[in-house]
This record gives structure tokens, C-alpha cells and sequence, in this order.
């Protein structure tokens, strides 16, 4: 048997007293494609991370192609052949389209018919980037920037090519395009190695997954093999809270019929009348009206670029609206400003998490309940004054709820920054429940977190949605988990709405299924089996 092309043995990585890959070592021969599977915390990114020099290890070693690259830098290990293509995180924002792609050919400028081959290759497979070329790369819906973060890569030359996160946060369809040009740069040679939440996506790149758990390879072998091992696929967020919600049940269509009747005769919290945003000459946004009523749930599905973000941009004023008018709890809020807004009970979540890396996860909590502290006079603060100390003990008390609420028990003192993925999104969900809003306005909640965590984060929103009492208005792209939460399901399409209705009205809707769905179903029921 020929020596793998890649190597890591026995390989330890920690951020500080942090373990975060424990004597870890798994192979890659030249040419495979290996997908890297687990729950949030297990060290997957943190494995791509070491083996393209960004977090060096502290013990173990790193082989690639003959050559121990343990503690090369980056530099070195790039000029071998290893390329990264970071989850969320692969593009310059403040960079042009066409910019991003000139400083990819950078690195083989030498190699002038690779460019020229590969630049064309490019706009073939993804013609959105040639009529983009200007826009900053910052401006591109998440489809588009995982589109151009993959075309850089390929433009690179990579040998061994490391994908973190394919499917993060994207349409069905986006994610099918994505499958087949890893498939092409897989079929001109490059080795891939891909860190998927989505087994079902995973299984239609590789045929060999190695599934990590705590820093270590609990499961190595086929794809297929991994699909029946339920016993290791259940990731430890999700056991603790299907023991606290039991068994997901299904709804028939009759009881959510009735539920949606019965909300839509309440008190409207939010209400959108013919809103529109333009970018230039670009309806992002294109006379979009809604209502969302007390304790209702609506979900908002559509195509990368459909306009979800920029509405809720728009409703928490983000983007200036150029027509129409939003109204919160009676009250036209369209001139607010975004605090105003917040003020008033309008809570926000975005797709990327926005929290601060350098604090803790029990001060990330407590900084976003400083709006409900009763005191807030420095000179008071500074005296220790008795009033002082109670409202601070009641702030304190509400961030332990929180904790326990989302389950963020065994992370309360750790720094955000060292935290996986996921469960940053849900420090980020518990900032905005700690606003105490009365709409909550959430991008992606199940951005990163892992395939089966997602079967657990509808209960998860229920609970918060009925302890906190607010409507919930959500961009989701797993199909599952916004048809088994939502109340009322509102597609959009370049802008309009295209179609609004209980889920199983929306997502049989013709007009639906030929602008979102598609018709990849691995792709499209990727938190469940494939069917």
C-alpha cells in the first residue's frame, strides 16, 4: 500500500487550558475525498486549522506528502499544495468581486494559462460573479461569497483542498452547485478534505467520513456505514434537549390550520405595508407586506439573493427602506433608527454571530441585559450602593436562567472566542432572549450547528418564544426545522413574495418548488435522511 498523501498523527491542540484535539490522527490518500463530521466543540475546524499551520499543535505530527510540516507556517504549507477555504469566513468584504479573484491568481501568476483556464472555468460555473465583478465582496448573499471563497480556491491550485462548512446557512439549490464544482476540482486530481454538518451532503461528496467527538475519531470508514450508526450521530446538544422536550411530534395540517386561524385573529406586534429597498438600480427588496401577529411564528424561506436579509435589514433599520412603511406594535417606526427600534422591542440576531470573542459567555449574557438594569449611575456603581448590588444580583440571576435555558451550562466561563460554531450562535440567540423583545428577528439560527443539534433547536425556540412571550419572524434555510416551527411560511423571490400560507401549503406550491426547492432532496431535507 502507497503512503497517504497526508498524515496527521497522534496530534494534540489547545486554546489554553482548552483541549481541543486529543492525540488525534487520521490519514488521506492522494486523490479521496474525506468528510470530516461531527457535533459542535468536537475540533473539526480546529483540525483544517492545524494542518494548514494556523493553530500549531502542541505534540503529534504532520506529514504531507513525505515532507513534516508540523511547524511549518502557513506560507510553506500553501506553497506545497494545502489550500483552506475557512466556513463563513473565505472572502475579503471590503474587496471587489474581481479583486479577490486578481489576488488568487497572485499565488500562480507565473502559471498564465492555469489563470486564463481556470478564470474562464470559473465564470462558466458561476456566472453571478462576472456580473458582480464590482460589488464589494462584503455585499454578496452567503451562497454568493461561498461561490467566490470556492472559485478563489480553485484559482489557487490546490493539491489538497480543506472545505469547512460547504452548506453553511445555504439554499438547497446553491448547495447542489457547490456539489458539483468540488466534484469537478475532485475530478482534476485535488485531494479534498470537507467538514460537513449535513451527512446527506457529505455522502454525496465523499465516500469515506470520519466522525469526531470531543477532539477524538470516534468512527472511521464508508459514508454509508455512518448513516446507520444513529448511536454517535446523536451530538450531546441534542440528547439534553430531546430529554427536556421528548420526541419531535408532527402536527397534522388540521391542527396548524386551526392554530394559524387562531393566531391571525390577535393583535398584530409587526406589520409590513409595501416595503421596498434598492441597492442603485436593484430591487433587493420589492414591495414586501406582512403581518406578524402576538405569538406567532413566521418563517421566511427563498433563493440566495431573494431579499430575506435586506428585510429584515429593513424592519430593524438596517436599511433604509425607499418606500412603504413599518409599523411595531402599533407605532410607524420607519423613520427609527435601529436602537430606537431596539428600544421599542425589537430584537435581532444575524446570520454571523455578532458577539464579543474577548468576553465570557456569562458577560456576553450580562452585557445584553444592561438595558433592564434599574441602575445604571456610574457614581452609584462606583460607591457599591446597596441598589446597585441588588440590581446587579438580579442581572445575574436572569444570565443563569439564560444559561440553563439554552444549555450553555459547561461554557459559562469560557471566552466566546474559544468556543465552536454553534455554540456562539447560541450564546448569540440568548443575547437577543435577554433583550426581552416582544419580535424577535432571527437570520439563520441554525447557521453551524451540527445536522442532528438541528432536530433539537425547533423545542429550543418554542421554550424561549413561551418564556419571553415574543412573535418570532425567522430566515431558515433546513426545510425541517422551519416547517415543524413555523405557524405561517412566507416565501420570497428576487425581492417579492411569491408565496404565504401554513408550510405545507408554501412548500408544495409550484411557483415554490421552481424557485427554491429544486430538486435535490438530499440537500433540501439535509437535518434528516436522505429519502
Amino acid at each position: 500500500m502507497s503512503d497517504p498523501l497526508l498524515a496527521v498523527e497522534e496530534v494534540h491542540v489547545g486554546y489554553g487550558d482548552v483541549p481541543a484535539l486529543r492525540g488525534l490522527s487520521v490519514s488521506v490518500a492522494e486523490g479521496e475525498t474525506l468528510a470530516v463530521i461531527g457535533a459542535n466543540g468536537a475540533g473539526k475546524s480546529t483540525l483544517l486549522k492545524a494542518i494548514s499551520g494556523l493553530q500549531p499543535p502542541s505534540a503529534g505530527s504532520i506529514v504531507f506528502d513525505g515532507n513534516d510540516l508540523t511547524y511549518a507556517d502557513p506560507k510553506v504549507r500553501f506553497e506545497a499544495g494545502i489550500v483552506q477555504m475557512p466556513g463563513g469566513r473565505s472572502v475579503f468584504p471590503t474587496l471587489t468581486v474581481a479583486d479577490c479573484l486578481r489576488l488568487a491568481e497572485w499565488t500562480n501568476r507565473r502559471d498564465r494559462e492555469h489563470v486564463a483556464q481556470a478564470l474562464v472555468q470559473v465564470h462558466e460555473q458561476f456566472p453571478v460573479l462576472r456580473e458582480r465583478a464590482t460589488a464589494l465582496a462584503g455585499n454578496l448573499s452567503g451562497g454568493e461569497q461561498q461561490m467566490l471563497g470556492l472559485a478563489m480556491a480553485f484559482i489557487a491550485k490546490p493539491r489538497l483542498l480543506m472545505i469547512d462548512e460547504l452548506s453553511l446557512g445555504l439554499a438547497p439549490t446553491i448547495v447542489g452547485q457547490l456539489v458539483d464544482i468540488v466534484r469537478d476540482i475532485h475530478a482534476q486530481g485535488t485531494t479534498v478534505i470537507i467538514v460537513e454538518q449535513s451527512v446527506n451532503v457529505a455522502l454525496t461528496l465523499a465516500d469515506r467520513a470520519v466522525f469526531m467527538e470531543k477532539g477524538e475519531v470516534r468512527f472511521s470508514g464508508p459514508t454509508a456505514e455512518l448513516l446507520e450508526r444513529t448511536d454517535i450521530l446523536r451530538a450531546v446538544f441534542l440528547e439534553g434537549a430531546a430529554q427536556a422536550d421528548g420526541p419531535r411530534k408532527r402536527v397534522k395540517a388540521s391542527d396548524r390550520i386551526a392554530r394559524r386561524d387562531l393566531l391571525t385573529e390577535g393583535p398584530a406586534v409587526l406589520e409590513l405595508a409595501g416595503v421596498s429597498v434598492r441597492y442603485g438600480g436593484v430591487h433587493a427588496v420589492n414591495e414586501v407586506s406582512l403581518t406578524v401577529h402576538q405569538d406567532e411564528v413566521v418563517g421566511l424561506i427563498g433563493p440566495n439573493g431573494a431579499g430575506k436579509t435586506t428585510l429584515l435589514d429593513a424592519i430593524s433599520g438596517f436599511a433604509p427602506s425607499t418606500s412603504g412603511f413599518v409599523v411595531l406594535q402599533g407605532e410607524d417606526v420607519t423613520s427609527w433608527s435601529p436602537d430606537r427600534r431596539a428600544r421599542a422591542g425589537l430584537g435581532r440576531s444575524f446570520q454571523d454571530a455578532r458577539i464579543f470573542p474577548s468576553l465570557t459567555v456569562t458577560e456576553n449574557l450580562a452585557l445584553a441585559l444592561e438595558r433592564h438594569l434599574e441602575v445604571r449611575d456610574p457614581l452609584a456603581c462606583a460607591l457599591g450602593l446597596p441598589s446597585v448590588l441588588d440590581s446587579e444580583s438580579d442581572a445575574a440571576w436572569k444570565v443563569h436562567e439564560l444559561v440553563e435555558l439554552l444549555g450553555l451550562g459547561a461554557f459559562r466561563n469560557k471566552f466566546v472566542g474559544e468556543l465552536s460554531t454553534g455554540t456562539r450562535r447560541m450564546v448569540d440567540l440568548g443575547m437577543s432572549v435577554a433583550h426581552r423583545p416582544s419580535v424577535l428577528l432571527l437570520d439563520e439560527p441554525s447557521s453551524g450547528i451540527a445536522q442532528r443539534e438541528t432536530e433539537a433547536l425547533g423545542p429550543v425556540l418554542k421554550r424561549i418564544q413561551a418564556e419571553v412571550g415574543c412573535a418570532l419572524l425567522v430566515i431558515e434555510h433546513d426545510m425541517p426545522l422551519i416547517t415543524g416551527l413555523a405557524d405561517t411560511l412566507i416565501a420570497l423571490e428576487t425581492g417579492r413574495v411569491i408565496a404565504e400560507g401554513t408550510p405545507d401549503q408554501v412548500i408544495k406550491d409550484h411557483a415554490v418548488v421552481a424557485s427554491y426547492l429544486g430538486d435535490n432532496d438530499a440537500a433540501i431535507f439535509r437535518s434528516g435522511k436522505k429519502r
